[in-house]
């Protein structure tokens, strides 16, 4: 039986992953579970699958749940930066799942694979922000890193047993979010509201966004090239609005390998939990004769300039990617809460990379340094009205 520790245990992942670990529960435990402020749900997790260990936002919404439940149910209750950590390296678990949104997830996730410990990776923003510093740590460690993204993981298994140097490119599938069809103009005046409706896929609400922007799509590019180990212009996208293929390999000799799928994020979950394994899944299998049509555009980055400026990032590398994506978070957040418009966010992220030079990774506590910078700089944008 696989210990499980799952970092963000309540949002749109986690709870996908606590999906398989119900449905099959004798390949399963879950050793320990960090979450926010989502007592509701955490509480609910804890009471099913009964983790010794749990880690919350901070010292008040600790004992919050610690009132919420009785003295045999309570599991240790951890808070903050030091309680996920604890989570992820101290829970006794086999794999953690790494699942938290943003750049918060970086920490806990190389303490996990500098205590040893094999990660299955939902976490994009740890290999943007700190990708070499983090692929290093594991090739020193022997640490298997398990991509969960379903592109990410469409590549994993599509490179199974290919050697690298065969690779010509790989093309990361978008769907092209609820925006695909919409003018400029239109999308000046994108609600919040509208972009978290999103035509396939259930998410959380900042990966929601990110691909309404196609922001999304800027940071599997980089976690794209840093997790297999090509140059950003050997990855590609394309835009397919069924989101049946999710992802594709193409080699040397014009060979192209892909992976299909119902868009269902418990396949790549499981499959990452179970590696090389794979686990039999109560979800409808796909049927092509059903879906009668495959379609494929090219992302206009007029319209979605994200895209642009994750390329940019990529090749300016160093510690570039680490701005792209704590300003991108900043935007994003000002959208949801009504301060920013929809196109202001990649002018947000835009104006804050123009204002950085970037300079080679050298350790976690400077791409943290850097990630407060960027946050600092794109809040002031914000304030100011950009």
């Amino acid at each position: 039986m696989k210990r499980l520790a799952i970092l963000g245990s309540t949002g749109s992942i986690g709870q996908s992953t606590l999906a398989v670990v119900a449905e099959h529960p004798g390949e399963f435990a879950v050793a320990g579970l960090a979450a926010g402020q989502n007592l509701k749900v955490l509480a609910e997790q804890i009471r099913q699958f009964r983790p010794a260990r749990v880690s919350v936002q901070d010292e008040t919404v600790a004992a919050k749940l610690r009132e919420l439940m009785s003295q045999d149910e309570a599991p240790e209750i951890l808070w903050g930066r030091a309680g996920v950590r604890e989570v992820a390296v101290a829970s006794g678990a086999d794999l953690v799942v790494s699942a938290m949104v943003g750049a918060v997830g970086l920490e806990p996730t190389l303490a996990a694979i500098d205590a040893g410990l094999p990660v299955a990776l939902a976490n994009k923003e740890t290999l943007v922000a700190a990708g070499s510093l983090v692929m290093a740590a594991a090739r020193e460690r022997g640490v298997p890193i398990i991509p969960v993204d379903s592109e990410h993981s469409a590549i994993f298994q599509a490179l199974n047993g290919e050697p690298r140097e065969d690779v010509r490119q790989l093309w990361l599938t978008a769907s092209g979010g609820p925006f695909r069809t919409w003018d400029l103009p239109r999308l000046r005046g994108a609600t919040a509201a509208q972009a978290l409706k999103h035509p396939n896929w259930s998410m959380g609400p900042k990966i929601t966004i990110d691909s309404a922007t196609m922001m999304n799509k800027a940071l599997e590019v980089i976690e794209a090239a840093v997790l297999f180990g090509l140059t950003v212009d050997q990855v590609r996208v394309f835009i397919h609005p069924q989101s049946i293929i999710h992802s594709l390999v193409e080699f040397v000799d014009g060979s192209v390998i892909a992976q299909l799928g119902v868009p269902d994020m418990r396949l790549p979950i499981a499959y990452a939990l179970t590696y090389p394994r794979r686990l039999p899944l109560n979800s409808p299998p796909l049927d092509l004769c059903q879906v009668g049509r495959l379609t494929f555009e090219t992302p206009d980055l007029t319209r979605f300039p994200g895209l642009a400026l994750g390329y940019a990032a990529a090749r300016a590398g160093g510690t570039m990617p680490a701005v792209l994506n704590a300003a991108n978070e900043m935007a994003v957040a000002a959208f949801l809460s009504g301060r920013l418009g929809f196109m202001d966010i990649p002018k947000t992220v835009e104006a804050t990379m123009d204002h950085h030079q970037p300079q080679p990774l050298e350790s976690l506590e400077q791409v943290l340094a850097v990630n407060r910078w960027a946050r600092d700089f794109a809040q002031g944008l914000i304030n100011r009205g950009l």
